[in-house]
């Protein structure tokens, strides 16, 4: 297993084989998924071992910095979510009106029980900090459904802006936040 980062309680670790289970539950959870772009559907386990994971997997062949990473709880070594950061020509649903193929995505998917702790604040801040101190990113952004109030907030407490608002090919109205280098720079708060 590959740390990549760790913060004061969270790891952020390479997926191993493994983890099929861990994102099959967390996947399996209509609350966890209500608020993203496959809410509604049952996941698969099959199509999880043999795609989902094999594309986490994938980014650490293709990047010595960026992909998805498992999030486990420092004090209980539980699975609690995934953290991804990873340039935007991933993401299966880029489009060049709210992303360059050069910026990168930041994303986050955590489990009901690790709501609420300031985890999902703390991994992704740990992310960009990381992102534009040590691995040259010029321009972060996230994509979220525009009622996903709590994700939303988690953007504004690391210092994204919202940057439009539109609706994708799906008919999701979603909202896009973004930070560049020279704003992070600015920010005392990170």
């Amino acid at each position: 297993m590959k740390i990549f980062l760790e913060t004061k309680r969270l790891i952020l670790r390479q997926f191993t084989e493994d983890d099929v289970n861990n994102l099959f539950e967390l996947n399996s959870d209509p609350q966890v998924t209500r608020l993203t772009p496959d809410a509604g559907q049952l996941p698969d386990y099959t199509t999880i071992q043999t795609r989902t994971l094999p594309q986490y997997l994938a980014y650490y062949q293709l990047y010595d910095s960026y992909g998805c990473w498992a999030a486990v709880e420092k004090s209980t070594q539980a699975f609690i979510g995934w953290f991804y950061l990873r340039p935007a020509v991933h993401a299966a649903y880029f489009n060049s009106a709210f992303a360059d193929r050069d910026d990168i995505e930041l994303g986050y998917r955590l489990r009901q029980a690790a709501w609420g702790k300031g985890y999902a604040t703390e991994g992704a801040k740990a992310l960009i900090n990381k992102g534009f101190s040590e691995l040259g990113m010029q321009r972060v952004f996230t994509v979220a459904l525009a009622v996903n109030a709590p994700s939303i907030r988690v953007m504004e407490k690391i210092g994204l802006k919202r940057e439009k608002r539109l609706f994708d090919e799906f008919g999701n109205d979603l909202a896009i936040h973004a930070l560049n280098k020279a704003e992070f720079e600015s920010l005392s708060l990170l």
